[in-house]
């Protein structure tokens, strides 16, 4: 039974581009260690909330949903005003702190814009076909 998820998954790990691999990874990963932050942050609930959306969103970038492009928007607004937010009152008191929210925020337009150019370039490709 479980073998059969994992060929599942292998089967449609190949059929990605590197950079919706990179997409699907980024938005995975950060879900994970959004969750995992939870405890050690006393278990805010807009950490939760991006947590349990980047990891949809991973779903749904890696099963091609119809529905992904609209969550990665939606994340790339939280996630933008997440990290501003954050370096906002945390300032250049905690170095560690404002160092990955601005790399978080980075990271977060550089996928999006990986993601909606790959998007964009298929329906071009369909249009002229």
């Amino acid at each position: 039974m479980v073998g059969e998820y994992v060929v599942s998954i292998a089967a449609k790990l190949r059929g990605l581009s590197s950079s919706q691999l990179v997409a699907i990874v980024f938005y995975g990963f950060a879900g994970i260690l959004l969750l995992i932050s939870l405890p050690l942050t006393s278990f805010p609930p807009h950490l939760g909330f991006l947590s349990i959306i980047s990891l949809i969103t991973a779903y749904s970038l890696l099963s091609k949903r119809a529905w992904g492009p609209w969550l990665v928007f939606i994340l790339l607004v939280t996630n933008t005003v997440f990290s501003l937010y954050t370096l906002y009152y945390v300032g250049l008191s905690n170095v560690l702190v404002a160092l990955s929210m601005l790399t978080y925020a980075g990271l977060t337009w550089i996928v999006t814009a990986i993601v909606l150019i790959k998007i964009k370039r298929e329906k071009s490709l369909t249009l002229v076909s």
